[in-house]
């Protein structure tokens, strides 16, 4: 096996960059890395160093995907009032026996689906 400790980077293909960007900064709180123009790909840290996510314009069709940030247990009803309060939909909280975390679910601009996942026990 390979000793793989995580995911540090997810490429998310966007319709519209600005409007995808504004949501991830603004909505989400990602912070900008670096900006390349000449592929027209943005890349924000999710996390601080934690890891990425790699906006990249693609006009063309491509189906939806779902991804799933985590958080802290504590900050589930803060970031569902904060989610709320941005005019962001959300479905959830829900609790998830089988892998013991709590999660929210909502959609981006493109129609992703994003979830924040809190594993039970961990701060």
């Amino acid at each position: 096996m390979l000793p793989i400790r995580g995911l540090y980077e997810v490429a998310i293909r966007v319709k519209d960059l600005p409007a995808s960007e504004a949501f991830y900064r603004e909505v989400l709180g990602l912070e900008e890395g670096i900006r390349d123009e000449r592929r027209n790909w943005l890349f924000l840290r999710a996390g601080g160093d934690a890891g990425m996510v790699v906006l990249q314009e693609d006009k063309g069709e491509w189906p939806t995907q779902h991804f799933a940030f985590t958080i802290d247990e504590a900050d589930i009803d803060r970031c569902c009032d904060l989610l709320r309060e941005r005019g962001v939909e959300i479905d959830g909280p829900h609790y998830h026996e089988w892998m013991q975390a709590t999660s929210i679910y909502f959609s981006d601009p493109d129609g992703h689906e994003l979830e924040l996942c809190a594993i039970a026990g961990r701060i």
